[in-house]
């Protein structure tokens, strides 16, 4: 069984991206790794070529600066990195994830328990979302609880929309959820990081027009605006351990209030209450 993992990064260092991280925390249980490299601005690559590491294979790409629609530049760069993937299952991690090494032994376990199993197309992981700091996580519906990171190589299968999950000629795959996490933190950055990154990342999605009436024109992120947080007590992966500790911003946030209109408490509650969430939306089929 061969373990091919990719990512796509551009503009890495300048937008505080862990992704240097994110490879780490997968490289030993790949094989191979497939980084594609946008035209970047800083030393991104250069950080890459760094790690010295005979199985990162370096794809050097230009971005196509007209793909302003629904993130659709980020699909069409994971699928060039599909293209390159060889082994038998391919594990995607996006350059703001990062796999605890907890769950190495894990993931490799349940790789070989489904690789014959023709029927499983990927497997499906959880997620925590760190927020403002390392020391909060995202307990609201407007997180995703979970997402496909493992896939088989299967040439019909794609990156979809925005590159959060995947299709195969255009339904959704047929995953098994497994008991391993990503850890998240896109957004744990200095305010000022934050809010440079925020108006890069919509120009993804959006013309210029709606960047002026949604983007506030301001230095720092305001990292107050959000609705529901809880304290992380967990340990964090020992890759995040020396970004962790230089980090020079405060966040602090009172996890007993709740920013929810009447019917976002209503579905929040039902969720605390029963681990069912009301209309959520999933990219996968749990076989």
């Amino acid at each position: 069984m061969k373990i091919s993992g990719f990512t796509i990064v551009r503009n890495g260092v300048k937008y505080d991206y862990p992704f240097i991280e994110a490879i780490q925390s997968v490289l030993p249980v790949c094989d191979e790794f497939i980084v594609v490299v946008g035209n970047s601005e800083d030393e991104t690559r250069e950080k890459i070529v760094n790690l010295d590491n005979s199985k990162i294979k370096i794809v050097d790409t230009t971005w196509d600066e007209n793909l302003r629609e629904e993130g659709l530049i980020l699909a069409q760069q994971t699928n060039i990195a599909l293209d390159h993937i060889s082994g038998d299952w391919g594990f995607y991690i996006q350059a703001d994830e990062v796999l605890h090494e907890k769950f190495l032994s894990k993931l490799k376990e349940q790789m070989e328990k489904y690789h014959h199993e023709e029927d499983v197309e990927g497997l499906l992981f959880d997620y925590k979302h760190f927020y403002g700091s390392y020391n909060y996580i995202g307990v609201s519906r407007r997180w995703y609880r979970r997402e496909v990171r493992v896939i088989k190589n299967d040439k019909a299968i794609y990156s979809y929309r925005d590159a959060q999950g995947f299709r195969k000629k255009r339904r959704k795959l047929n995953v098994k959820h497994i008991p391993c996490e990503i850890y998240h933190y896109g957004w744990v950055k200095h305010p000022k990081t934050q809010q440079d990154k925020q108006r890069y990342f919509h120009k993804l999605w959006h013309d210029d027009e709606w960047m002026k009436k949604n983007i506030p024109d301001v230095n720092q992120y305001d990292y107050s605006v959000i609705d529901a947080l809880s304290r992380f007590s967990g340990t964090h992966p020992k890759v995040m351990q020396e970004r962790i500790d230089k980090a020079d911003w405060e966040f602090q946030y009172n996890i007993d209030k709740k920013k929810f209109s009447v019917v976002e408490k209503i579905l929040w509650l039902i969720e605390q209450g029963t681990g069912f969430r009301p209309f959520e939306y999933k990219n996968y089929k749990i076989i």
